[in-house]
């Protein structure tokens, strides 16, 4: 099924955009509470990667967070310089470097969860539980079809059948 037609697409209404915009309003909301406890909104998320497994070396991150290996490893060397975090060359290939949470930094993440927590409960106040987890479902469902569609062969046509 089509939802979108090229002659009445509006970017305004695009689910991308939507969900861009709420990203960065979010993430806006958040930087001012971050930053009265001395980090940026990207160092907060590196941490987070790092505490739930989502990212295991700076590759990771930079595919994550959509940064350049250059951005990324000024963050990192920013938290191995507060003792946040510690890099470590794998054992198998030492052209790898593991990333990992020093205690330091698992307890700054913990101490930074509840202003994380109040800010995203804030913002979901007018929302039912029920409706917060259709929208976490929703999202992933939509997190899976993006995945699906970049896997797809680049010759696809517009139709959506492969050409």
């Amino acid at each position: 099924m089509q939802h979108y037609k090229a002659d009445t697409y509006r970017a305004k209404t695009s689910v991308g955009y939507l969900v861009k915009r709420a990203s960065s309003l979010a993430i806006e909301s958040l930087e001012p509470a971050l930053a009265e406890h001395g980090f940026t909104f990207t160092q907060w998320v590196t941490m987070m990667y790092l505490r739930d497994g989502l990212a295991l070396n700076g590759k990771d991150i930079c595919a994550q967070l959509r940064h350049d290996s250059g951005a990324v490893t000024r963050i990192l060397d920013q938290l191995e310089a507060r003792d946040l975090v510690r890099r470590e060359r794998s054992l198998d290939d030492r052209r790898e470097v593991k990333l990992h949470l020093t205690e330091a930094g698992f307890q700054v993440v913990e101490s930074l969860i509840p202003i994380v927590v109040n800010k995203l409960n804030c913002v979901l106040r007018d929302f039912s539980g029920n409706e917060v987890a259709e929208l976490t479902r929703l999202l992933n469902k939509f997190i899976a079809g993006v995945a699906a569609a970049a896997a797809e062969p680049a010759e696809t046509t517009r139709s959506g059948e492969s050409a």
